[in-house]
């Protein structure tokens, strides 16, 4: 039988945010997001906006491609946009992979069927 790459991919969305882990790794992201976007706008400090590196440690490994991406392609001088979108895909890959993590481990449970007192 073959697969639709529709099918293939639902699978890889459903990796990337229908599960606990991802959920919270996306919530601890997008926090950390909102908190970097409205800090600098409520500060009067001019270091506000180095609060932008936690969101970018959050999504480190991934994001470390995306930093080094930028630093060839601009000089270092790398727009916002790059840098926040970079955030975001990062954010989703490392989340497939979690997701994949957490199904790898908690194994395939729903296939086995339930035991009752006849079996």
């Amino acid at each position: 039988m073959k697969r639709s790459p529709m099918t293939a991919l639902s699978r890889l969305a459903r990796l990337a945010v229908a599960n606990r882990v991802s959920g919270i790794y996306l919530a601890l992201v997008g926090g950390a997001m909102a908190v970097a976007a409205l800090v600098p706008l409520f500060a009067d400090n001019p270091d506000a906006s180095l609060i932008w590196v936690w969101p970018a440690l959050f999504t480190f490994p991934a994001f470390g491609f995306v930093a080094w991406l930028g630093e060839g392609g601009w000089g270092g001088d790398a727009p916002a946009w790059f840098f926040i979108g970079g955030i975001v895909v990062s954010a989703l890959v490392q989340s497939m992979a979690l997701g994949a993590v957490w199904q790898g481990l908690r194994g395939r449970r729903g296939n086995r069927g339930h035991l009752t007192a006849a079996n």
